[in-house]
């Protein structure tokens, strides 16, 4: 008996936390993908959901080799697309943890001082790179990269990609 009333209370938790979980977003969501960028094997998704109040999540997720350093990636959004040399950058995302591939960042008002709602996100004229240092050399090795908005069903090619500028 005390198992069977166990195993109901550990469903009734997870059940609970799912729950609240999922009341954080309208369900709004839309994903783009991102490209293997250089020599180094990962690919990727941003994944954009909308919060609850209108403000927006952007989730990155690397699919490659993962590491037990506590190392992070850079991360950037940018206007224009990903072939266009020096790109402004549109926001600073939080870096993608080497450990687990993974990041996460509620959006805030873009560098020209506009902020993005779920309708303009799915239209915004930007791109996503993944870098593999925040300076110096390796700052120009980009990991994924991939266009945000209309531009993502174009397709991507590697060797059309320029490193992007590191301004805002």
């Amino acid at each position: 008996m005390k198992k069977l009333l166990l195993v109901f209370i550990i469903a009734f938790l997870c059940w609970s936390c799912s729950e609240s979980e999922d009341e954080k977003y309208t369900g709004n969501q839309v994903e783009f993908p991102l490209f293997q960028s250089s020599t180094y094997d990962f690919t990727g998704k941003l994944t954009i959901r909308e919060l609850i109040g209108g403000s927006l999540e952007l989730t990155l997720r690397m699919d490659g080799l993962k590491s037990n350093t506590d190392y992070a990636y850079p991360a950037h959004l940018h206007f224009g697309s990903y072939d266009q040399k020096d790109s402004p950058i549109a926001f600073l995302l939080n870096p993608v943890a080497a450990r687990n591939l993974e990041s996460v960042t509620v959006l805030g008002a873009l560098s020209d001082g506009s902020t993005l709602d779920f309708e303009a996100a799915r239209s915004f004229d930007g791109h996503v790179k993944i870098h593999l240092a925040n300076e110096g050399p390796d700052y120009g090795v980009i990991l994924v990269a991939g266009n945000v908005g209309p531009k993502s069903s174009l397709g991507f090619e590697m060797e059309q990609m320029a490193v992007c500028g590191n301004n805002y």
